[in-house]
């Protein structure tokens, strides 16, 4: 386990910043990464990451993307070597400037910044990509395999819930029905997954995961920024126009009026119907399987299997994924503007 000093040490010898605060950050829900955020003497903030899951796309968009002059996006600093990443304990050690406090789920998204972070998608959308990106990044091919994995694993769970909160989990999973819904959405994913890899359709530099948990806002009233680039992938854009058309997330469904808004910035998007609601099917798997399967898992700290069991009850719930995955059609192309 990394210590603070050990930490700042890095830091120091590798990228040259001498830290004299470190502060553990809790947002995400990625077991292969932590986060801190970290202050230099000269008063300069940083996000100080460790991963070791993934692969080091994210940072080689997001760099690539600063480099293009995509407002919004931050730039890894190098390291002392022009590396955008050093090795640690077999993790990924990048440093990133903190380019905000504020998060747009805390109720900073008015008219101006919804249309801001229209324009900046639109922005990622609309850059090149290299070949060296190409070939680091994942490139979508409506397979769900990870998706389909998972699901096998908490069928396996559930049938030997090994303590009480396991086990009162079970029978609120069989009473409510969850793995019936978990089954018709996971063979509606794979009725549509086959169309749509013969369908042609661009692909384009996807952040994979904008939701306004990975939205922070700036100084001004139209500022807003993109982060946490692990998720990316060349998909077609409605990978991404799936967190802004109906929301993923259920105590923040996005409304009309703000769909409008991002579009004014966005501009006009013609929409697969297919392609939205496939994503739709395979994200609210994602979001219901993984915290599932923590729930069952007592090697974790019961506050973060509790943690985990609200978050499935909130996307089972009437304004939850599973609900508006279920309840979407399949609808061909929908035309401009990104009306489904």
């Amino acid at each position: 386990m990394v210590t603070m000093t050990g930490l700042r040490g890095w830091v120091r010898e590798d990228f040259g910043i001498d830290l004299v605060a470190l502060e553990p950050v809790g947002h995400g829900a990625d077991d292969a990464a932590e986060l801190w955020r970290g202050v230099a003497t000269d008063g300069a903030a940083y996000a100080v990451k460790l991963s070791g899951g993934g692969t080091p796309a994210g940072l080689l968009l997001s760099a690539h993307l600063a480099r293009h002059g995509v407002a919004g996006v931050a730039a890894p600093v190098l390291s002392r070597q022009g590396q955008l990443w050093t090795d640690h304990m077999r993790r990924r050690l990048s440093v990133v400037p903190w380019v905000s406090d504020d998060r747009a789920l805390a109720g900073g998204m008015a008219a101006a910044r919804w249309s801001a972070y229209g324009a900046l998608l639109a922005a990622v959308h609309a850059t090149a990509v290299t070949s060296e990106v190409a070939a680091r990044l994942p490139r979508e091919g409506h397979t769900h395999e990870d998706v389909r994995s998972a699901v096998g694993a908490l069928e396996d769970a559930l049938r030997s819930p090994a303590d009480a909160l396991a086990r009162s989990f079970v029978a609120e999973w069989h009473r409510e029905a969850s793995g019936a819904q978990v089954s018709r959405l996971l063979e509606r994913a794979d009725r549509l997954g086959p169309i749509l890899s013969d369908r042609e359709a661009p692909a384009v530099i996807c952040h994979g995961d904008p939701h306004l948990g990975n939205v922070l806002t700036g100084p001004g009233e139209d500022a807003v920024w993109l982060v946490d680039w692990d998720d990316a992938v060349l998909a077609p854009p409605e990978r991404d126009l799936m967190f802004v058309l109906g929301g993923v997330l259920a105590f923040a469904p996005v409304t009309a009026h703000e769909q409008a808004w991002f579009f004014e910035g966005y501009g006009a998007a013609d929409v697969d119907g297919d392609r939205l609601t496939y994503y739709r099917y395979v994200r609210a798997l994602e979001d219901l399987v993984d915290p599932a399967t923590w729930v069952l898992d007592t090697g974790r700290p019961e506050p973060e299997r509790l943690e985990a069991l609200a978050i499935v009850r909130g996307v089972l719930s009437p304004t939850g994924l599973v609900r508006l995955a279920l309840s979407s059609v399949s609808r061909g192309r929908a035309g401009a503007r990104g009306r489904p």
